[in-house]
């Protein structure tokens, strides 16, 4: 080879490394970690700034991301439908919806979307946890008729209390799959499971096959800070103790369900805070292994 052939090949190699790299780097972040798979949540009512909803889907469109789940207070309720135009307009995809509502539910049908159903699993009725359980299914089934006909999916939301223990969760899932509601699943988030770090790998394994979403937030240490507060309830991601172990053991458990990041911070602008969650998120799952 002579003396010029040889030379272009040595100053072409440090590129194709390059090339090569970055296709392996960036597999091994799972799928649904993936920015554009992350599902944006708790930024319509937690907005310093009040966006609409076409300023909130080319917020969203501006951050990379394509996925949001709607949470509402009764000012919102005329807004339903542009919110869904929005969206759709921006390439945002309509994932979930808080609670439900009729006027959302008439929407749904006329827009063709089949949005999740959010709503807290609240505590059962009676004496023995077996008697709560039973009555919180039985509570539940209406809404569990109401989705399943639709061909929505109901998943039950950890706020808390009795009804956000892992335990229950999955125990009243059963219970309303064996009353032939297979489309009832569980939304998990970190920021009201501060009790449940040390038990989360466990915690996981029983919940993974009725999990719809899986919200991230930055995990306090419950030990030496008083996650009563709402600035150490919800931290941004990177900026605790403990999620950076937990994000790890849910790849390891092999979760490929919705990956929620969250803007619950209503006195800043949700664009900020959204972008801080992403970059520690970025962050930690650069330094996996």
């Amino acid at each position: 080879m002579n003396a010029p052939a040889l030379l272009f090949r040595l100053l072409l190699f440090p590129l194709f490394l390059a090339a090569t790299a970055a296709p392996a780097e960036e597999a091994t972040i799972p799928e649904n970690f993936r920015r554009e798979n992350l599902v944006a949540w708790c930024i319509v009512p937690f907005d310093a700034k009040q966006r609409d909803p076409e300023a909130r889907a080319e917020m969203l469109k501006g951050l990379g991301l394509r996925r949001v789940a709607y949470d509402w207070r009764e000012l919102h309720i005329p807004e339903f439908e542009s919110e869904i135009l929005a969206c759709r307009e921006k390439g945002i995809e309509f994932f979930a919806f808080w609670k439900g509502h009729e006027a959302a539910h008439a929407l749904f049908a006329r827009h063709g979307i089949k949005p999740q159903i959010w709503h807290t699993l609240q505590t059962g009725k009676g004496l023995s946890n077996k008697e709560k359980i039973a009555s919180a299914a039985e509570a539940l089934a209406p809404l569990a008729t109401q989705t399943k006909e639709a061909g929505l999916a109901l998943g039950l939301y950890n706020h808390g209390g009795w009804g956000g223990l892992p335990d229950n969760l999955v125990a009243v899932c059963k219970a309303l799959h064996e009353k032939g509601f297979d489309n009832v699943g569980i939304v998990y988030n970190f920021h009201h499971a501060h009790p449940r770090i040390a038990t989360y790998e466990d915690d996981l394994h029983r919940m993974k096959p009725y999990l719809l979403c899986l919200n991230l937030n930055g995990m306090a240490d419950p030990a030496s800070e008083d996650v009563s507060k709402s600035d150490v309830k919800v931290k941004p991601i990177g900026k605790g103790e403990h999620e950076r172990e937990m994000i790890a053991k849910t790849i390891a458990a092999g979760y490929t369900g919705a990956v929620g990041i969250i803007g619950h911070v209503s006195t800043r602008d949700v664009a900020e805070v959204l972008r801080e969650n992403l970059e520690g998120l970025d962050r930690i799952l650069a330094d996996l292994p």
